[in-house]
Parts: C-alpha cells; structure tokens; sequence
C-alpha cells in the first residue's frame, strides 16, 4: 500500500507539472514562431484536460488517509497547479461563450474608421456589438483636433504599439498591437475629427486571427479612450 501511495504521490505530482508546463510553453512558443496556432491551441486544450486530471487525483488523494500520510503538501500542491492550469483555458472558454463572436470592433458602426489598406466591416457585426458591448461609443473631448492627435500618438506609445501611420491631416493613426500571450497581431485605426469646438475620437480594433477576439478588441479601445478622457 506504501507504495501505491507513493506511485499515486507521483503520478499525481507529474499530472500537475505536465499541465503547467504545457500552459506555460503554449503562447510564447507561438509567439516567436515555435509552432503553429493550431498547435498552441492543442496544448492549451492539453492543459486543461490534465489540469483537471491532476486535481482530481490530488483531491481522491487528499481524501484517502493512507494516501494523503506524509503527502499532504505535495498533494496539494498538485491540487492547485491543477486547478491554475485548467482555470486559464476555462476563462477563455467562458470568454468565447459570453462575448460577441466577432473580431472586429469600432465606435462608429455606421461609419467605422477605414485603414489605409481597406479591410471589410461586416455589416452585421454592429448589431452584434449593439449586444455585447452598448457602452462602446465615440469620445469627444473639449479641445481642438490637434490637441487630441498628439494626445492620442502619445498614448499609442506609451502603450506600447507599433505605431505604422500619422496623418494629422486625415486625423488618422494606425498602429499594430501585439498580444501578449500568443503573440496576435491586431490591427488599430484611430479618427479623430472635429466637433464644434472640440474633438471626436473613433476607434476600430481588429484582429488578424480568428473569429473571436476573447472581448480584447473592446477591452483595449475602452483602455485607450479611458487614457484620452484622463488627460483631459
């Protein structure tokens, strides 16, 4: 029995490595280009399965006496990699479930600001948005566009894109964002236009890659507009 628990010590121990590992190693290695998309996507998949896995023979260890004796730390610690590991790819399922299934979103759905290289605006998407996310809305700021244009190209920095066009003329900034995790790139247009004696700010955000977007693309133009109002 001695060694059945130890086995069970191991095996336990292992599941939880395993899953961790395999949610450590899934975004960076699509990042800098490792491995595919489809192969990140299946150890994050990995991860969750395992990690449910290690935490359910943690918890039939931790509730077997002969089991848990001289063990209690391991198993639980192997009880919360294994919950951590699974927790990860569960937000994104209930992301995926709760969010618009769209990739692309704007302040403007009527009239959404235009890249520099054209990209389609679905039309249906503005009244997916309409549901998701009703509080997405142009911001208009009480200073001159110029004001708002240099305010918004330093923000846009500050956060870190890769700022790719500044027309001050067209009121115009495009800028490529790169996710963290799995190394995404999304694509930024920021319109800023007059508006009495004031400015108007539009945004779109749009992702390259699939057809969710997790809510990330409403999540950084909220950012961006809550660092313009600051400002103010």
């Amino acid at each position: 029995m001695r060694l059945d628990a130890a086995k069970h010590k191991r095996i336990t121990l292992a599941l939880a490595v395993l899953a961790v590992t395999l949610l450590a190693i899934s975004g960076p290695g699509t990042r800098f280009g490792v491995w595919s998309l489809r192969v990140a996507v299946g150890l994050f998949g990995g991860a969750l399965l395992i990690g449910l896995a290690a935490a359910g023979a943690a918890a039939v260890g931790l509730a077997v006496p002969i089991v848990r004796a001289r063990s209690t730390a391991v198993l639980v610690g192997a009880l919360l990699m294994g919950l951590a590991s699974a927790a990860v790819p569960l937000y994104y399922v209930h992301r995926v479930m709760t969010v618009p299934y769209i990739n692309d979103i704007t302040t403007d759905t009527d009239n959404p600001p235009q890249f520099a290289s054209p990209k389609t605006y679905q039309s249906y998407f503005g009244e997916l948005q309409q549901i998701g996310y009703p509080d997405l809305r142009p911001l208009e700021l009480a200073v001159p566009p110029a004001v708002a244009f240099a305010r918004a190209v330093k923000i846009a920095n500050d956060l870190g894109w890769e700022v790719t066009t500044v027309d001050e003329r067209a009121g115009r900034i495009e800028a490529v964002v790169t996710t963290r995790w799995f190394g995404f790139k999304d694509d930024v247009v920021i319109r800023i236009t007059a508006a009495g004696a004031g400015s108007r700010i539009d945004m779109r955000s749009k992702s390259r890659f699939g057809r969710s977007d997790f809510g990330t693309n409403a999540h950084r133009i909220h950012e961006f507009l809550a660092a313009m109002d600051a400002r103010e």
